[in-house]
Order: structure tokens, then sequence, then C-alpha cells
């Protein structure tokens, strides 16, 4: 894949009449294939659009959504760093980005911006297709950031035996076991939080 440019990476809904305009948005993002795999996806099903890369800098996720949402832009689809600041940005959010604390996809319905979270739908779909167990399997989930927020509800309710989140940090990881307590209690999915450095201790 060719190497982006800078012009590619802040896509400006205007420069594209007549089309729907979306965009994947991160920092770094010029590596992303989402526009390549959208654009395929809209050849198959003939639909017009175009699919571009947004990279705001760290700390301008909202002015860069706002003016891609005011120029028109339909839909945004959002990866690190900014799955949080994108979870804040939305007017609505559907009960399962609620449920994530996270946010991977936006798009706008009569001027108001809906979030939703597809993280962890996502990776059961593709985990069950695989043909892999998830009902009374030990899953070991690695870091504790907004991917993680994102798929962990998805995955407790599929009713593992136990749940175990490894991050470098184990009190973030407690974070999210405390927030996910509940869900895990209503499944009787024991969930953990250890260090990474616990995990190297104990192999």
């Amino acid at each position: 894949m060719s190497q982006a440019t800078s012009a590619d990476l802040h896509i400006n809904p205007t420069d594209f009449p007549g089309v729907d305009v979306y965009a994947v948005a991160g920092n770094p993002i010029s590596h992303s294939k989402s526009p390549v795999i959208h654009k395929r996806f809209a050849e198959q099903s003939n639909q017009k659009i175009h699919y571009g890369r947004l990279q705001p800098a760290l700390d301008e996720f909202k002015i860069a959504a706002q003016a891609f949402f005011a120029a028109g832009g339909k839909g945004m689809n959002v990866t690190v760093p900014f799955k949080l600041d994108a979870q804040a940005f939305a007017d609505v959010l559907t009960p399962r980005a609620q449920l994530a604390g996270a946010v991977n996809t936006l798009r706008i319905e009569d001027g108001k911006i809906f979030g939703d979270n597809t993280d962890g739908a996502g990776l059961v779909r593709d985990l069950l297709a695989q043909g892999i167990q998830i009902k009374g399997a030990r899953i070991l989930l690695l870091g504790a950031g907004g991917a993680s927020r994102g798929v962990l509800g998805p995955l407790l309710e599929q009713s593992p035996k136990k749940l175990i989140i490894a991050n470098r940090s184990n009190a973030k990881a407690g974070e999210l076991v405390h927030l996910f307590s509940d869900v895990a209690g209503s499944f009787n999915v024991a969930l953990q939080a250890v260090s990474l450095s616990d995990l190297e201790d104990a192999g």
C-alpha cells in the first residue's frame, strides 16, 4: 500500500460532491486498509461513496469530527486513540456503546450524532465462525483500553468460565473488572484483573 500523503489524512466532504462521504479517524491512520475495503464493498453493492482517512491531532478529535460532519460527512469509523473521545462526542449512544464506554462508529441522523461500538459483536462473530468455543472457556484479554472495553460485554454474554484482563497497569484492568462485575455475575463468569508482570511470573 502506498504511503498516504498529508492531504489524504484530512478528508473534506465538500471535495466530493454527489456522493456520501465517510472516513476512518485515528492517529496514526495512514496504515489503515479501511478505505480499500469500503471502496470494494461499495462497488459490490452499487453505492456511490467516498471513504477516506482523518488524522486529527491527539487533542483535536472533537474539532475534526465536528468539521467533518458539518461539511456533510455521513459517518465515521473510529480507532485508537479516539474511541473514548468519540463516546464523549456522540449525542446518542447505543446500549452496547453505553456498556463499553467507548465508540468505534459514528453516524449523523436528523442533526444528531449516534455512537455505536461494534468491536465485541464483530469479534464474537468471527470467533464463532472459526469454530472457537467461547462458552465455558477460559479467556485472556490483553490490554484495558477502548478496544477491550468494547469487547468485554459481548464476550461475557457468551458465558465463558473465566475471563482474565491483563494490562501493564493492574489498576486500569481492575477498573474494567469493577465496571463489568454486574455483567460478569449475571452470566456466572469469573472476572479477574492481573498485571502483565503477574503473567510473566506465572509462566
